[in-house]
């Protein structure tokens, strides 16, 4: 189970065997995987372009462009609302000490150097994966202390990218 946030309306959504379930209510739609990113649905006789333009596990949000409109998303699994509920929100919050890679990837930009000061959600790399590019933004306030890898690197997934002071 799944709550979003999109214009400050909150839903929650339930993906079941018969097909997603949105506040408790069945979504029927057609959905056609155009490429990686980009899918066609059909919903209440209306169509939609939908392309994924940037997930950010981080912040949990989810970028799409959808018939030429941008819109962030905000998604919340049932493991951010048992915590939310038990008053452990913040502990999801702790001090980070490094950039992973979230998936394979190429580096195709940085944009930091150490002794950077780095406030959340600043731009620091960009990671190409999957003929996407992914921009990875700084998971809390703090200082760059090192860059392991320079652009043009290949990278795993869970390699550290950049440490923090």
């Amino acid at each position: 189970m799944y709550q979003t946030t999109l214009n400050n309306q909150s839903l929650t959504i339930d993906f079941t065997l018969n097909g997603p379930i949105v506040n408790n209510e069945p979504f029927t739609w057609d959905l056609i995987k155009i490429s990686d990113r980009t899918f066609h649905i059909l919903h209440q006789d209306r169509s939609y372009t939908a392309e994924v333009l940037e997930m950010n596990a981080v912040e949990k949000t989810v970028s799409l462009k959808i018939n030429g409109h941008i819109h962030v998303v905000n998604v919340k699994d049932r493991f951010d609302l048992l915590l939310e509920k038990m008053g452990m929100s913040s502990a999801a919050t702790t001090k980070v000490n490094e950039l992973k890679a979230p998936m394979p990837g190429l580096i195709v930009g940085i944009s930091v150097q150490p002794g950077d000061v780095i406030s959340k959600g600043d731009s620091m790399l960009i990671l190409e994966a999957m003929k996407m590019e992914n921009n990875l933004k700084a998971p809390g306030d703090g200082t760059v202390k090192t860059i392991r890898i320079a652009k043009g690197d290949r990278v795993e997934k869970g390699q550290v990218l950049v440490e923090f002071a």
